[in-house]
């Protein structure tokens, strides 16, 4: 029997290798610095992210039958995610991406998720067989191929379930399209990717969740960098949140703890402005160098002893 998950993940699982310079960095630069060859992928960070705040998350995505992904598998577990749904396929290499920070943060990346978007629908088969059963809330990753993400707003298997939707960049903010015409999820994007959705510029987060709001999206929350937080939501008042200043020691992976703290504090109980200010510091901890589980919350967010 295999415990029962409380949220899915759903998209990207791959290496991140990350490069950090700590000083400013241009075109061609060639500078000393650290690189770190770490777990990634959107859906795997924010599954690592809600495993530290005691859910128990359960990802579904591809991996490639190869050292890499056997390794990946190995440290997925070992962090808290289940990987009991994953699909593997040996034609396919396990995915990775690539970035360089400076001191002043993300200079340039590339993702490689040419395995998971080969891999399509494949990923969702849990959903009718082991997980057939299953209720509850889902991370939807955009790293998903716009084709995927079209057919899951219309999928009856996820009809009723709590979807939370991140674009995973910029370049991949219009896959959501389908999504926020359908009325379907909380998205949670940043200022520029919301001036993407709703084609019009956007001065600060407030605006930006309005604009994507008023093209149907249920709730949106947008976040600025270090500038103010913002969450719109059909029928309710907005909420902003103002992230304390840190000095940075890593921006990657800093809006999936933003995601992660933010439903683990909504399943703790915790009122709309009570949860955006959690997911708020949690994300100003990660940028600072620092995880922030609160241990009281994560224990009151920590679902039963289940079995499927």
């Amino acid at each position: 029997m295999t415990k029962r998950p409380d949220i899915i993940c759903i998209g990207a699982m791959l290496w991140d290798i990350i490069g950090r310079a700590g000083r400013r960095m241009g075109a061609g630069h060639d500078v000393p610095g650290r690189v770190a060859h770490i777990p990634g992928g959107v859906a795997l960070n924010v599954a690592v992210a809600l495993a530290r705040w005691g859910m128990r998350p359960a990802i579904l995505s591809a991996v490639g039958r190869d050292t890499q992904g056997d390794a990946l598998i190995a440290e997925a577990q070992a962090r808290g995610v289940m990987t009991d749904y994953l699909t593997r396929r040996a034609d396919l290499p396990t995915d990775c991406y690539m970035a360089i920070e400076d001191e002043a943060g993300l200079v340039a990346a590339v993702a490689d998720a040419h395995s998971l978007e080969a891999a399509g629908a494949a990923i969702l088969k849990p959903l009718d067989d082991a997980l057939a059963k299953w209720t509850g809330s889902v991370v939807l990753d955009g790293n998903l191929t716009a084709a995927l993400l079209a057919t899951i707003s219309t999928d009856r298997r996820l009809f009723g379930m709590d979807l939370r939707v991140v674009p995973a960049s910029p370049g991949k903010a219009d896959r959501l399209l389908p999504l926020i015409r359908a009325g379907r999820g909380c998205f949670y994007l940043n200022r520029i990717e919301a001036e993407i959705l709703s084609e019009r510029p956007c001065p600060d987060a407030a605006s930006a969740a309005r604009a994507v709001v008023a093209m149907g999206a249920p709730r949106v929350i947008v976040t600025d960098g270090g500038e103010q937080v913002a969450e719109a939501m059909a029928g309710a008042p907005d909420l902003s949140a103002l992230p304390p200043s840190v000095r940075i020691a890593r921006v990657t992976g800093a809006g999936d703890c933003f995601l992660a703290a933010h439903i683990a504090a909504e399943r703790a109980g915790a009122d709309r402005e009570t949860a955006l200010t959690r997911a708020t510091e949690a994300a100003a901890a990660h940028v600072a160098g620092r995880d922030m589980p609160d241990k009281s919350l994560a224990a009151s967010a920590t679902p039963k002893d289940d079995t499927i």
